[in-house]
């Protein structure tokens, strides 16, 4: 498998990154089959692991823990802060220095190491300071508790704020920024992904099959439902028409697949994949079936005539349903936000 250097950092990288949400309480509850199916991915050339703290509330970095046993040094691994891990306590979630300093220590702990490659901020949060959080995860890095710093689904302005407080602050930098982004979820290429470019930052895509949609089994006429659709609806109602234009377009996009002689999975990871800015699609498996039909997407190459038609089905820049980007601005649902 080739691989890519992640932003400016120097690091080689695969081209897909094992995404861990699915093992555990969120996905495959089997343990042993879940660090057998992580095992296959590094034999297959993976060498980069994606999970976060939130992931099932900590049992997904315990499952990565374990399978990295012995094979932690050829392995780039990430993991996230900022969800809810508590019910109840305010200060259990967030961008503080607070809990980012008392959070990195559980995920170390869990993930049964004495480091993490990349330490990423989940979301951002508009009530915490650029700095706040640069600075927190600075001193991280300079006790060697992390290598390197990142950000998940920030809007472009901040992905510019913090790379301006790094610099004027003369703190760490985000390397990289990992958003929403597939065939049906364009949105990011308008503003997010150029401005990556801008500021030599790696892009690790979450999400490239558009949380199912893309995997084949989303059909007209088909059974739509999904442990997915239970949990978040709004990414799957039919009722909601910007639902309706996804399965209208995976309908478009499945017979385009079949048409270039390939299955729509690898349509839709070569897609993410050969955009320049991407670094690497982070795949998110469940099953080996689902890891077995993923990793092959790194050999396929798309023609112009293919990119076309899918600029045809999804314009560049579009999110067929706005939900599926991520990331919503507090103060669109504060209503005193938007009056004196």
């Amino acid at each position: 498998m080739e691989h890519r250097q992640l932003g400016s950092t120097g690091v080689s990288v695969s081209p897909l990154c094992l995404g861990a949400m699915m093992f555990g309480a969120w996905g495959n509850t089997d343990h042993d089959e879940s660090i057998r199916i992580i095992h296959h991915a590094l034999d297959a050339g993976i060498n980069f692991v994606d999970t976060a703290d939130v992931y099932a509330r900590g049992e997904s970095e315990e499952i990565v823990g374990a399978a990295l046993k012995g094979r932690r040094d050829s392995v780039v691994l990430a993991t996230k802060v900022h969800g809810t891990m508590h019910d109840s306590d305010p200060n259990m979630s967030g961008n503080s220095r607070r809990w980012i300093v008392q959070e990195v220590e559980a995920s170390l702990r869990r993930l049964q190491t004495d480091w993490i490659d990349l330490y990423q901020i989940h979301r951002w949060d508009p009530a915490t300071a650029h700095e706040e959080t640069l600075g927190a995860l600075t001193d991280l890095q300079r006790a060697g508790k992390i290598r390197y710093l990142g950000s998940s689904t920030y809007p472009p302005s901040a992905i510019v704020e913090a790379q301006w407080t790094a610099a004027r602050r003369g703190l760490a930098r985000f390397v990289c920024e990992q958003p929403p982004y597939s065939i049906l979820v364009r949105g990011i290429e308008a503003e997010v992904l150029p401005t990556c470019e801008r500021f030599g930052m790696g892009v690790i895509p979450w999400s490239p099959l558009a949380g199912g949609w893309l995997s084949g089994r989303f059909r007209k006429g088909g059974d739509l439902t999904s442990r997915r659709a239970e949990r978040i609806p709004a990414r799957y109602d039919l009722s909601i028409p910007g639902n309706q234009r996804k399965l209208d377009a995976a309908e478009q996009l499945a017979q385009l697949a079949e048409q270039a002689g390939i299955s729509l999975i690898h349509l839709a990871l070569a897609f993410v994949i050969r955009h320049p800015a991407v670094t690497a699609a982070i795949i998110g498996p469940r099953t080996f079936e689902q890891l077995e039909g993923q990793l092959g997407a790194v050999d396929v190459r798309l023609s112009d005539d293919v990119l076309d038609a899918i600029d045809a089905i999804v314009p560049p820049g579009t999110n067929l349903n706005e939900v599926d980007a991520g990331w919503r601005p507090p103060h669109l649902d504060d209503p005193a936000a938007r009056r004196r």
